[in-house]
């Protein structure tokens, strides 16, 4: 299989690319298997955390299969392939779970704007990145560049996407690019930590957490204040909300007592 499970536990779906002849490269069975991944999370409802890695040491995902795209010669054609990839990207970014990328190795092209789909990202202190797309004459395809300027700012995200330089994991961090470093031997187990710590929280909250982050971003800061007491307003009424209050009271009363 192009991706692979490699563990479901604790509210947590663990999947890999496993594509060593092309470099975790992205084709279409890769997408056959992320569409199939997001329809069994939203249809069972349980998993709170979608963690994304790739096989192997070298690569993370080396962007769109070249080989495999190929064929590909029409306007038309290169547009319902990424518009596919596209509606992938934007089913992990608004999902109603957290969505965790753990960067094992070198990324490149369209695996850099697999990664900017992420809510969060951990990478070996040995990745790089490379936005490589203008060395095939191409602009992004799969919404890199909208979400590389809402991550990093339109000046470093032009002089990225124009230079095709290497960028460092230290420079990615300090950019905003991914969220955390670690040493390549407990890049797992520091992502699997991370992932328990985000899985405490339920699928609606992710969802509302999600949306209100994204309304931000497109909408007047007048609106989005208003829409934030409004969903505020709505959590504070939930049964969720009045029991994890009644738990804290308690463990308070307990604490207090001699």
């Amino acid at each position: 299989m192009a991706v692979v499970k490699v563990n479901r536990k604790k509210h947590i779906f663990w999947a890999e690319i496993n594509r060593p002849e092309s470099n975790n490269a992205i084709d279409f069975e890769v997408m056959d298997v992320l569409e199939q991944i997001l329809d069994e999370i939203e249809k069972n409802g349980s998993t709170r955390v979608l963690v994304l890695s790739g096989a192997g040491h070298r690569f993370f995902a080396s962007g769109g299969n070249i080989k495999a795209f190929s064929g590909l010669k029409t306007a038309e054609e290169g547009r319902q392939m990424a518009k596919r990839m596209s509606a992938i990207l934007n089913r992990l970014e608004t999902g109603r779970f957290w969505s965790l990328a753990c960067i094992n190795g070198e990324v490149y092209g369209g695996g850099c704007e697999l990664l900017l789909a992420f809510d969060f990202s951990i990478a070996s202190k040995t990745a790089s990145f490379t936005f490589s797309q203008a060395s095939f004459g191409l602009p992004p395809a799969w919404g890199g560049t909208t979400r590389l300027v809402e991550r990093v700012g339109r000046s470093r995200a032009l002089e990225w996407l124009g230079s095709n330089q290497v960028i460092s994991s230290e420079d990615a961090v300090s950019s905003g690019l991914i969220n955390k470093l670690s040493i390549t031997s407990e890049l797992r187990r520091n992502t699997w930590e991370w992932a328990l710590q985000l899985s405490r929280v339920e699928p609606d909250l992710i969802e509302e957490l999600k949306k209100g982050t994204l309304h931000t971003l497109h909408h007047a800061r007048e609106v989005s204040l208003e829409r934030e007491l409004d969903r505020f307003a709505h959590f504070w009424a939930t049964p969720q909300h009045h029991k994890k209050v009644d738990e804290f009271l308690k463990r308070s009363r307990k604490s207090a007592d001699p």
